[in-house]
C-alpha cells in the first residue's frame, strides 16, 4: 500500500533529502522499488514468473551505497538487513553459512509485525493491566498466592475461577478513581509475573543452534509456566504488566505467517563488501574459498527454500542488492552464474569537494546540524561561515585524496576535530554564540593536513 503513493520521482525526492548525489543508483533502485508494486497488480500466472531485478553497487566506501538501500527499506515498511560478504564461508569451513542472512530477514519481519500488532493492542492493554493492579492492590483472599507450582502444572489452577468476595470488589471500584489518575504510582504491590525465559541452545559454547527453533521454543513455552512474585511500585509494575499482557493478545502464529510473507514478498537483502568473495585472474590461495562462498550465495539469489525456525521461506521474489569498491577485482572476477543474477550495474561516483560542501548542509539532520544541537544544549550558539563549510569540504577532499578514500565519513573525523575542544569546554562556557570561520578551520586542521604522515594516523 506504501507503493501504490510512491512513484520513482518520489521516491528519487524522498533519497535526495538523506543523500547526495548519485543519481543513477538513485534511479535503479526506484525502478526496481515500483516493479513491485506492478508486479503485485499482476495476474498470478504471470506475477509468479516476474522476479526482482538485483541490483550492483559499484563505488567507493562512504558515498551513500549502504545509506540508498538503508533509506528505500524505511520508505517502503519492508523487512530489511545488511550483512558482510565477508562474514560468510564454504560450507565445510567455521565460520556463518550463507543460509543465516535469511534466517536474520524473517526474525527482524517478526520483530517488525510483532510491534506493528503490540501497538495495535495498546489500547486493550491498558484496560487489563488496571485489573491486574488492582487485584494485586487488593488481593482475593480466597486465592491461595504459595500454592505448589508443579500441582497447578499438573492437575491445574483451582484458584482460577476463586468467587472474589463483595467487600474487596467494592474495595477495588473506590481505589480505580484513584489509579486511573495516576495518584497510586508510588504504592508498593505483589505482583505474579512470568519466569524468566529458557536460556539459548548451544551445540557447542558460543554458537546457537540455529536449526533447533522448535526445541528451543518448546523450552521457552515451559519456562513461562513457573511465576514468580515481585514486590515493586505500581509505576514500575504497570510496565511489566503491559508487556505481558500485550504479548497474551498477540497471536504468534499470525505473526508469523505475515512476517514470512513480508519477507518473501518484499523482503531486502544488502549484501556488502561483495568485492571481497571476487577471485582475481591468476589469484592464487591463502583465502578461505571466495568460489566457494559465491556458489552458496548463488542459490539463495536465484530463488530457493530456506528452513528457519518459523518454517520454510522462499527467497525467489527477495530483493537483494549488492555492493562493493571492486578497487582489487573486478564484476567480471565474479562467477558467471552469480554476475548474471545481479542484470543492474551502477557505479556511484566519488564525492567532489562540492559534494562534501552539500553533505554538511542539506540532507535532514545533516552533519553540522547534529554538532549545533549538541552544542546547544549546554547554551552555545555555533555557527558555520559558508566559508568554513568549504573549507571543510576542500580539506575532507583533499586528506581523502592523500590517504585512504572514506568518502563522507572523513567529515565525521574532520568536525570532530574541529569542534574538539569547544565539546570539551562547553559545560565551563555558559551561554555564548561561538562563529567559526575559515581561519578557525585551518588552524585546527592545516597542519595535521599538510602532513601526510601524521595525518593517517589523525585523521
Amino acid at each position: 500500500m506504501r507503493m501504490q503513493n510512491l512513484t520513482p520521482t518520489q521516491i528519487v525526492a524522498e533519497l535526495d533529502k538523506y543523500v547526495v548525489g548519485q543519481k543513477e543508483a538513485k534511479r535503479s533502485v526506484a525502478v526496481a522499488l515500483r516493479n513491485r508494486y506492478r508486479r503485485s497488480r499482476l495476474s498470478e500466472e504471470l506475477r509468479n514468473e516476474v522476479t526482482p531485478k538485483n541490483i550492483l553497487m559499484i563505488g567507493p566506501t562512504g558515498v551513500g551505497k549502504t545509506e540508498i538501500a538503508r533509506r528505500i527499506a524505511k520508505l517502503t515498511g519492508a523487512p530489511f538487513i545488511k550483512v558482510e560478504a565477508t562474514k560468510y564461508t564454504e560450507v565445510g569451513y567455521v565460520g556463518r553459512d550463507v543460509d543465516s542472512m535469511v534466517r536474520d530477514l524473517v526474525e527482524t519481519s517478526v520483530r517488525m509485525v510483532k510491534i506493528e500488532r503490540l501497538q495495535e493492542a495498546s489500547v486493550r492493554v491498558d484496560d487489563l493491566v488496571n485489573e491486574r493492579l488492582l487485584e494485586a492492590l487488593v488481593p482475593n483472599p480466597n486465592i491461595n498466592r504459595f500454592r505448589n507450582p508443579l500441582d497447578v502444572l499438573y492437575y491445574g489452577n483451582p484458584d482460577k475461577n476463586a468467587r472474589v468476595p463483595d467487600e474487596v470488589v467494592r474495595q477495588r471500584e473506590q481505589l480505580r478513581p484513584d489509579l486511573l489518575a495516576g495518584r497510586l504510582e508510588s504504592r508498593v504491590v505483589e505482583i505474579e509475573m512470568d519466569g524468566p525465559p529458557a536460556p539459548a541452545l548451544e551445540m557447542i559454547p558460543g554458537m546457537v543452534a540455529e536449526n533447533l527453533g522448535n526445541l528451543q521454543d518448546m523450552l521457552e513455552s515451559f519456562a513461562q509456566r513457573r511465576k514468580k512474585h515481585r514486590k515493586l511500585k505500581v509505576s514500575e509494575a504497570r510496565k511489566l504488566l503491559a508487556q505481558e499482557e500485550a504479548q497474551k493478545l498477540i497471536d504468534m502464529d499470525d505473526v508469523v505467517r505475515e512476517a514470512i510473507r513480508r519477507a518473501e514478498e518484499s523482503g531486502i537483502i544488502f549484501i556488502d563488501e561483495f568485492d571481497k568473495i571476487a577471485v582475481q585472474s591468476g589469484g592464487s590461495g591463502g583465502f578461505v574459498s571466495r568460489e566457494g562462498v559465491q556458489r552458496d550465495i548463488l542459490p539463495i539469489v536465484e530463488g530457493s527454500t530456506v528452513i528457519t525456525k518459523h518454517g520454510p521461506v522462499k527467497t525467489d521474489y527477495m530483493l537483494f542488492i549488492a555492493a562493493g569498491a571492486f578497487h582489487m577485482a573486478k564484476p567480471s572476477d565474479l562467477i558467471p552464474e552469480l554476475q548474471g543474477r545481479f542484470p543492474i550495474r551502477v557505479e556511484l561516483d566519488s564525492l567532489t569537494a562540492d559534494d562534501f560542501e552539500r553533505i554538511l548542509t542539506e540532507p535532514e539532520h545533516a552533519l553540522l546540524t547534529q554538532y549545533t544541537a549538541l552544542l546547544e544544549t549546554e547554551g552555545i550558539e555555533v555557527r558555520f561561515t559558508p566559508d568554513a563549510v568549504r573549507t571543510l569540504a576542500e580539506f575532507a577532499t583533499e586528506v581523502n585524496a592523500n590517504t585512504e578514500n572514506i568518502g563522507a565519513r572523513r567529515l565525521h573525523t574532520l568536525v570532530e576535530r574541529v569542534l574538539g575542544d569547544l565539546l570539551f569546554a562547553a559545560p565551563d562556557i555558559g551561554e555564548t554564540e561561538v562563529v567559526i570561520t575559515p581561519e578557525y578551520v585551518r588552524e585546527k586542521l592545516g597542519r595535521i593536513a599538510q602532513n601526510r604522515d601524521l595525518s593517517q594516523y589523525i585523521l
